[in-house]
């Protein structure tokens, strides 16, 4: 073994599997389990959003998640370094996914705050605040006291003060993050026994005791006993809500997961782990909507004046878990103690998310040159006093306008890294090979088929031109495929002819020959991917994530979300534009992110591509 594998082995490593599944589904599980989930499916024709959630899950979510956690099991590397190891110039998507991360972690850690905030404040004026109060009325408590926003202006929504107590909330929430992380992952598995085993015991808690009460059929009736299928076609967004909640919710794209499996033995199963995580996170979710829904149910049915339909008396996002859900609990007896012990339960939720997504950018900064700079601790103290000022924007009296503007940008985000995802593991992987084996006229021809079709297909599908917008996007979409495919077809009986090749053996090698090799080289001992993993990454995702893109963008509210004024739209759009520059300085110049990495890093990640130098890899 060479020196720099040697070295890549004293990397900060889990104390045992358990300990890392547990880390693994604490950062996937969060607040969006408890209040996105349920609320996405209540608004989305009930049991039919399940449809193209489920979809989402096993054909976008978990091999994407197989995808990250097995690059970063090989490489032994965060995010830059491990998809830079499949091609130089795709470092940039692993800065881009690192870069969406630390955007999240700025907005979430005072999430957590508010959290924290809300749990001290509930020992004083419980019955006014929620006792004896509505679900709405509750919820505007939470805005302007809890969150400040009582002093805005509504002309503008600019923040005009820090609110202090919050302020003072964050640095806490930070100092238990940092606690947690800076003494590796032994300790950071140790505490997610804890930090998620608590919160499930919680859930069943709330589960038990919420169906136990009258009313809870109903509620849990409107969650998914209603199954509006026209709902699939009618609000076609739907579906790029169900695949950016798979990303949200799981975690991927943010880079959580190459950073966890880099302290993973190099044979763990992945394959096994990645199905582990993701359905343990979709279960969480499915039961916390039952959870939820059922207290609600049981709000509707003792409203005063009698029954009342559960539209009535509950609230999408924040205003369901802040507002409606800690009024139905105020209601049972001891309401005051299951109202606390449920901030206790989004606490843990949201703290464990902080932990995943504050190690996937301080374990590729410590991959960087300033790891040799400086310890990993001082680099985890350093990012998070960065969190702590940059925050400050979100403990304002004008934080959740920050937030629910960037949240929703960040969906773009996501996307785009998903696709970039992808794109870079199923064509630009091994291309440099397969141009010298069949020639760089049939890959790049069936490249530009293959995106090309789906480009013109959401043209007609999203443009707003015509009537019959699906139809002619399908049939457009097919011909241009089949006029692209016979294209490549006459190209590759070139190739056979000018290589002495078979037909055949030339198909192979440019439909799955680049992907195939990938995924025998990310298999292990013991966890061989699966010959579908592989054609989904190439011929599925990328041009499915292609399409949610597009549908997101033609939904109308680009640079106009929430009717916010101009400065809030800036900021969003900036997250976009701000990962779109990460991945074109990877592509464009990728020795700017090479000079970045440490050598034993670049050394080791060349090694295991069979390449002598850094430099070989460049002028590849």
């Amino acid at each position: 073994m060479s020196e720099a594998l040697a070295k890549g082995e004293t990397r900060d490593q889990w104390g045992s599997r358990a300990s890392f599944i547990f880390a693994s589904v604490g950062a996937a599980v969060g607040f969006g389990n408890v209040w996105r989930f349920p609320s996405l499916a209540y608004e989305y024709g009930g049991g039919a959003f399940f449809i193209p959630y489920l979809l989402a899950l096993f054909v976008i979510g978990i091999p994407l998640l197989i995808l990250e956690l097995a690059l970063g099991q090989y490489y032994r590397t965060g995010d830059m370094g491990a998809f830079g190891g499949m091609h130089a110039r795709l470092r940039g998507v692993g800065v881009a996914s690192v870069g969406c991360s630390f955007a999240v972690v700025l907005y979430y850690i005072p999430l957590i705050a508010w959290t924290v905030h809300a749990f001290f404040a509930s020992f004083k004026d419980f019955d006014t605040n929620y006792q004896s109060s509505t679900g709405g009325d509750a919820y505007t408590y939470w805005m302007n006291d809890i969150i400040g926003m009582s002093t805005l202006d509504v002309a503008t929504y600019y923040p005009t003060r820090v609110v202090w107590s919050n302020f003072g909330c964050l640095v806490l929430c930070y100092a238990i993050i940092f606690g947690c992380v800076a003494f590796g992952m032994k300790t950071t598995g140790r505490v997610a026994y804890f930090t998620m085993g608590f919160p499930i015991l919680l859930l069943f808690i709330f589960l038990i005791r919420a169906c136990s009460l009258e009313g809870a059929g109903d509620g849990i009736k409107a969650y998914i006993g209603i199954w509006d299928m026209k709902v699939l076609y009618e609000r076609r967004d739907v579906w790029s809500r169900a695949v950016s909640q798979i990303f949200f919710s799981i975690g991927v794209t943010f880079g959580i997961f190459t950073a966890f499996g880099s302290g993973c033995p190099k044979d763990a199963p992945v394959v096994a782990n990645s199905f582990i995580i993701a359905l343990s996170n979709s279960f969480f979710s499915f039961i916390a909507g039952f959870a939820i829904y059922a207290v609600i149910g049981n709000l509707a049915f003792n409203a005063e004046g009698g029954p009342v339909a559960i539209a009535d008396v509950t609230a999408a996002g924040p205003g369901l878990v802040f507002g409606t859900y800690p009024v139905a609990l105020s209601q049972l007896a001891g309401g005051q103690h299951w109202v606390r012990l449920f901030f206790i339960f989004l606490f843990l939720l949201g703290i464990d998310s902080g932990f995943g997504l504050f190690e996937s950018f301080t374990v590729v900064i410590n991959d960087t040159i300033l790891g040799d700079k400086f310890s990993k601790r001082t680099i985890q103290a350093g990012c998070a006093g960065i969190g702590i000022l940059v925050g400050l924007i979100f403990v304002t009296d004008a934080g959740f306008i920050w937030l629910d503007v960037v949240d929703w940008y960040v969906n773009f985000v996501l996307l785009l890294v998903g696709f970039f995802e992808v794109f870079g593991a199923g064509w630009i992987f091994g291309i440099e090979d397969q141009i010298s084996e069949i020639g760089s006229g049939p890959v790049l021809a069936y490249m530009f088929t293959e995106f090309g079709s789906v480009i013109i297909g959401c043209i007609f599908w999203f443009g707003g031109f015509l009537d019959n917008s699906v139809g002619w996007g399908f049939l457009a979409l097919i011909v241009s495929y089949i006029i692209g495919m016979g294209a490549v077809l006459k190209l590759c009986k070139v190739a056979a002819t000018a290589n002495d090749k078979m037909l055949n053996d030339v198909l192979q090698t440019l439909v799955m020959g680049n992907v195939m090799v990938l995924r025998e080289r990310l298999s292990t001992n013991i966890s061989t991917l699966p010959w579908i993993w592989a054609f989904n990454i190439k011929h599925v995702m990328p041009p499915l994530l292609l399409i949610c893109f597009a549908n997101l963008c033609a939904g109308g509210s680009f640079f106009t979300y929430g009717g916010y004024v101009t400065a809030y739209q800036v900021l969003g759009l900036l997250c976009v534009l701000v990962t779109l520059a990460f991945f074109f300085i990877g592509v464009f110049a990728p020795q700017v992110y090479a000079n970045l990495l440490k050598l034993e890093i670049t050394e080791s990640v060349d090694e295991l591509n069979g390449k002598k130098n850094q430099n070989e890899e460049v002028e590849a």
